[in-house]
């Protein structure tokens, strides 16, 4: 899966959202965006032929939806993640978390209750 761009990333927020749009529509869901319909419709296009895009074509406007779920882009992103900044260490992400105070102790214990029911 190839890596997107921080406005490609924008766009799929978009059509997970919508789950099928138009560019028009897109558009109306960027805030301030300032981008024009020409500028969407090639990000669109792009992230077509990078395979995370499909349309359906209605003459000649096309209808945009995600081949890709969030589901599987986020695992994608994460495990990339996980092996570029903590060497494949999941121990080391959630170590990382907890020394930013960005998850609690709570939500730790949280996590292991889902990890030994999984058991």
């Amino acid at each position: 899966m190839e890596k997107l761009t921080n406005k490609e990333e924008e766009i799929m927020r978009i059509l997970w959202k919508l789950k099928a749009a138009f560019v028009k529509e897109v558009i109306g869901e960027i805030p301030d965006s300032g981008l024009h319909y020409n500028t969407v419709s090639t990000i669109i296009r792009n992230l077509e032929e990078k395979g995370y895009v499909g349309h359906k074509a209605y003459g000649k406007t096309h209808q945009y939806y995600p081949l890709v779920s969030k589901e599987e882009y986020r695992k994608q992103f994460m495990n990339m993640a996980t092996k570029k900044f903590f060497d494949s260490s999941y121990k080391s992400v959630v170590s990382f978390f907890a020394r930013e105070e960005k998850i609690s102790a709570e939500e730790l214990r949280e996590i292991l209750d889902i990890i030994e029911k999984k058991k």
